[in-house]
């Protein structure tokens, strides 16, 4: 029995989502109202036990296992559920190596060196005379005691060696002080301490745990203005983002993420009750920023200064967005180097225009509702790029109009959607004054990436999955998918256009019932999304500890794999589509148990269960056209 499965049989999920939500019997299952969104009205939440899953058939549309409650209702990744969930099961986890056990160990002294620094910074702002002066501005630019103490902001004191002796007298070595990135080398090898005279902002994970300091200069002489800690094993500047937390929560409850350029204004609209704020500390946003984010949700408000710098960080920003969030097929560079992609835009990326010369935080202090508008009416990123681009210059001019087309035409040529496409074709017309044809004669033609060749050496028959209704017939379709996968992730894009051109949607983690091997497929789909290493590199390399030891056994599965490349494909794809049609008749099952259930009680929301069971099998109709002469798979 693998850690998930143990975790599972330890854990009732009635008794686990009952802390929550009140549930109501109802024959061998549980109802209640979704605790995922509004309503007050009808009970759409069912817990069903037998199987140990939930599933709203309201607003969520949503459902899962315990693991994928509890990352939906706290805003955890799928390896922070797996650790507390085994903690209140009593599972121990799989052990870790000598050499991840000393990294481990060596990143909890190194956070434990972070704690105390983030103490001793706050005392000094708190409890010292030099402190003042900077506890007065943090007054002054209206952030409250209770914030100072939600975020531990602190001041570093003036001095080379105050940190330095601090922590020599609680017997810590200056070397461990320079892994942890609080001293600085010079040249002659003498250390001294990295942070003096600023006001200090701790950076944690999206876990909490300390990572580093961020570091506001409070003389103008002193650059530069914002001084970060140092790359170490807990800090990458690249792979954090401020606030995140405290906003994790938030941004799943909102599914949407806003995205601010400083510290102050995080805390200032954390402050005014709008937590789903996040900040990429002061530069460019960067890939790994943006794939957390992607965690907790796919909308994303760039809310970005409108200065000049503003404008460059927020068009850079965009650039990494598109990258990180909306491609499925492999990157290519136009001849001005600007990365675009094809196939269908993965997140929702909008920017805000705040008024000019004006921060967020002073926005949010003199009147909160005016930051709800603006972000309300963010930009899609195309008509941005028009604004900020058509913004004070002359539109009369020929030249001028044909350098913003030429600079907005192939941002619009990348994108995968026909009415996308026309849309914004209209607005830069008009925005131009052009007719729509002469835009269309000067658009570049859309590219295609041509996929990469598949090189299978398995060695015998392939082992195919048996057609069941069971859980356990479902678990074994599932396993059977990423036994395929997790050693060849390619084959993704091949079936993901077969389903496109059977007018069914991508490939994605709702496919799967299982939080482990959503979990598995999630980072299969991110491998296709990176260039760093080969996809299965990527996709094993990421894995949760705990979780290897079922990558080890679905990768035994596929070593028995049929040679012929055709047929290993075909197999994937019928899997697949034999999978969406078992979910859908389960999911027209469970709502005909919840029409009954309306229709007893004189409930009007039984007529929308009976659309939603319509609508399902017409979709089961696609499916089976799709399976058409695919023979199901036969037993084992």
């Amino acid at each position: 029995m693998s850690n998930v499965e143990e975790i599972k049989a330890r854990i009732d999920i009635v008794d686990l989502v009952s802390e929550t939500v009140q549930l109501r019997k109802a024959g061998k299952n549980h109802t209640g109202f979704c605790p995922f969104h509004s309503n007050t009205r009808t009970p759409s939440f069912v817990v069903f036990a037998e199987t140990g899953t939930w599933r709203c058939f309201g607003q969520c549309n949503e459902g899962g296992d315990i693991f994928k409650f509890v990352m939906k209702k706290e805003g955890w990744d799928f390896p922070e559920a797996l650790r507390r969930l085994a903690d209140r099961a009593g599972v121990q986890l799989r052990a870790p190596s000598p050499l991840e056990a000393a990294a481990k160990e060596q990143h909890v002294q190194l956070r434990s060196i972070l704690e105390e620094a983030v103490t001793f910074f706050q005392h000094q702002l708190l409890n010292t005379e030099a402190g003042r002066p900077v506890l007065a501005y943090l007054r002054g630019r209206d952030v409250s005691d209770a914030s100072i103490a939600n975020f531990g902001l602190g001041y570093s004191p003036d001095s080379y060696e105050a940190l330095t002796a601090h922590f020599q007298n609680k017997g810590y070595e200056i070397d461990d002080l320079f892994d942890a990135g609080l001293v600085s080398a010079r040249d002659d090898g003498r250390r001294y301490d990295r942070f003096r005279n600023r006001l200090m902002f701790p950076i944690r994970d999206s876990a909490g745990r300390m990572s580093g300091f961020g570091a506001r200069a409070l003389r103008d002489e002193d650059n530069p203005k914002y001084l970060n800690s140092p790359q170490s094993a807990v800090f990458d500047k690249g792979g954090l983002l401020y606030g995140l937390d405290q906003a994790r929560k938030a941004i799943r409850a909102q599914d949407q993420a806003v995205i601010v350029e400083g510290y102050l204004d995080v805390i200032a609209l954390h402050q005014a009750g709008l937590p789903n704020a996040v900040s990429p500390m002061g530069t460019a946003l960067g890939e790994m920023q943006l794939r957390q984010l992607k965690r907790f949700s796919t909308r994303i408000v760039l809310a970005l200064d409108a200065d000049a710098a503003g404008d460059k960080a927020t068009l850079r920003g965009l650039e990494v967005a598109r990258q990180s969030l909306d491609r499925e097929a492999e990157p290519f560079f136009d001849a001005r180097g600007l990365l675009h992609h094809e196939g269908r835009l993965q997140a929702d990326i909008r920017v805000t225009a705040l008024p000019e010369g004006v921060d967020p935080d002073e926005i949010i202090n003199k009147d909160p509702e005016q930051w709800k508008q603006l972000v309300a009416e963010a930009k899609p990123i195309v008509e941005h790029v028009m604004i900020s681009l058509t913004k004070g210059r002359d539109l009369t001019d020929a030249k001028v109009k044909r350098e913003i087309a030429q600079q907005v035409l192939p941002l619009i040529a990348d994108l995968t959607s026909a009415i996308e496409r026309d849309s914004f074709t209209q607005k830069l017309a008009r925005l131009l004054l052009v007719d729509e044809r002469t835009l269309a004669s000067e658009s570049p033609a859309r590219r295609r990436v041509r996929p990469r060749s598949i090189n299978f050496k398995p060695d015998v028959a392939q082992v195919r999955p048996t057609e069941t209704t069971s859980e356990e017939g479902n678990f074994r379709l599932e396993s059977h998918c990423l036994s395929i996968i997790i050693r060849h992730p390619e084959l993704l894009r091949r079936v993901d256009r077969s389903l496109r051109e059977s007018s069914l949607p991508s490939i994605g983690t709702a496919d799967f019932e299982h939080s482990d091997l959503q979990e598995m497929l999630r980072l299969s789909l991110e491998a296709l999304d990176q260039d760093a290493l080969e996809p299965s590199s990527y996709a094993l390399q990421n894995l949760p500890l705990p979780l290897l030891d079922q990558a080890d056994e679905l990768l035994a599965n596929s070593k028995t794999l049929d040679p012929n490349e055709e047929r290993v494909f075909e197999d994937l794809l019928r899997t697949f589509l034999i999978l969406r049609r078992r979910n859908l008749h389960n999911t027209n099952e469970q709502m005909r148990f919840l029409q009954e259930n309306a229709q007893e009680e004189g409930d009007l929301k039984a007529s929308e269960y009976q659309q939603v069971m319509v609508q399902n099998t017409l979709v089961m109709q696609k499916l089976d056209k799709a399976l058409g002469g695919r023979a199901l798979p036969t037993a084992r």
